[in-house]
């Protein structure tokens, strides 16, 4: 097992003597291994450290080892947390609501729950929450702290989020008036800055940055191609499975926002850029993921903020210092090179799979020719 997770023969030996010195652990204790817990595994650790800083051992193998072990049914379930508090059961019931009514991603689920919880302890503060206490003025003064501490962006999605909730709390009859209509708008123009953007040199200057001849290189250079080539947005890239390219078509399905799915034609290079990855440089495992992690244990990337680093990397490595050097760099400098090609705003938007044009708007500000067309002269000031 711990060969195809990718680890080392060396390390696979660490882990397996770890796991011999806890069963002599266990022996001398006279507990059983199907005993066995989390209770037994810190001590064991703790027992093992004594005299030796060095030789506590690796939590993380202890816990693989647990799960293994449940999987196998050789060990008992872990021991009932703690009840939930009203607070968790609230906000369990509401990401249920998100997911299973409107349907949305687990990330954006995380964002909304987290701004309910912070409504909510900013009202009730240690206390359980009484939804049945909520009040406009409640409502208005959470929003306004908000406004004081995070960024105007910020604040406007945590309005979003408490919208939604309080018109939730409305629709299950937990409060008797839809407070959703008193939370206040929060002042944030979307178009008042410009995208920022690579030039195409600058964009090809970062592929060339990643080394063909390394596993590194070919993964990264596949991912920046993806973002460069489809704009693709970091959590589509960590998504992509091996089913998701269709070889024989030419095309990619892509699984974006709100379970949606797109279909996109696969340019040559891209497809190369892949090919090569996963001939000679994908490691062998059981997931179906198309981007893995190169470090054991090998599995897909567990968030957005991996693809995000490679970009981060690889703008180092080329000597490019943006302002934003995330994975929606790319896409926005896909959508600036469209515009200034001669692509319509509507072509812009369905390679980018907007699904409101006003989304795709902000990307006439960076087309400088069409804009001078509309520019008025300066009035003359004539002088007495």
């Amino acid at each position: 097992m711990l060969s195809e997770q990718g680890y080392t023969r060396s390390t696979a030996q660490q882990k397996i003597h770890l796991v011999t010195d806890l069963d002599q652990w266990l022996r001398r204790r006279r507990v059983e291994v199907t005993a066995l817990d989390e209770q037994h595994t810190i001590a064991f650790l703790d027992h093992r450290q004594t005299g030796d800083q060095s030789r506590r051992g690796d939590p993380a193998t202890l816990r693989d080892l647990l799960r293994y072990l449940r999987r196998a049914g050789i060990i008992a379930a872990p021991a009932l947390q703690a009840q939930p508090s009203t607070l968790d059961r609230i906000a369990a019931t509401f990401a249920e609501y998100l997911m299973a009514e409107r349907g949305l991603m687990q990330a954006t689920v995380r964002h909304y729950l987290s701004e309910v919880r912070q409504f909510l302890s900013h009202r009730f503060e240690a206390g359980d929450p009484l939804l049945s206490d909520l009040s406009a003025n409640d409502v208005t003064q959470f929003i306004r702290w908000r406004a004081r501490v995070v960024t105007p962006r910020r604040a406007q999605a945590a309005a979003s989020s408490l919208r939604s909730f309080l018109r939730f709390l409305y629709q299950r009859g937990k409060i008797g008036m839809d407070l959703a209509n008193v939370v206040p708008t929060v002042a944030y123009w979307r178009f008042s800055g410009l995208p920022r953007f690579l030039t195409p040199d600058e964009t090809e200057r970062l592929l060339q940055v990643c080394d063909p001849r390394t596993v590194p290189g070919r993964r990264d250079y596949a991912i920046l191609l993806l973002l460069a080539r489809l704009g693709l947005r970091a959590a589509e890239v960590v998504h992509m499975t091996l089913e998701d390219i269709n070889w024989e078509s030419g095309e990619l399905v892509i699984r974006g926002k709100s379970r949606r799915e797109d279909l996109l034609p696969l340019p040559g290079d891209v497809g190369k850029a892949l090919a090569r990855y996963l001939r000679r440089g994908r490691p062998h495992c059981s997931s179906r993921r198309v981007f893995i992690r190169l470090k054991a244990p090998h599995q897909g990337f567990s968030s957005s903020v991996a693809i995000c680093d490679v970009v981060r990397r690889a703008l180092s490595r080329a000597g490019l210092n943006p302002v934003i050097k995330g994975a929606h760099l790319l896409r926005h400098s896909l959508a600036t090179r469209m515009l200034r090609a001669g692509a319509s705003m509507a072509e812009i938007g369905q390679i980018l799979r907007h699904r409101m044009a006003n989304t795709t708007e902000i990307y006439a500000k960076v087309d400088l020719m069409a804009l001078r067309a509309l520019a008025q002269p300066w009035p003359e000031v004539k002088h007495e």
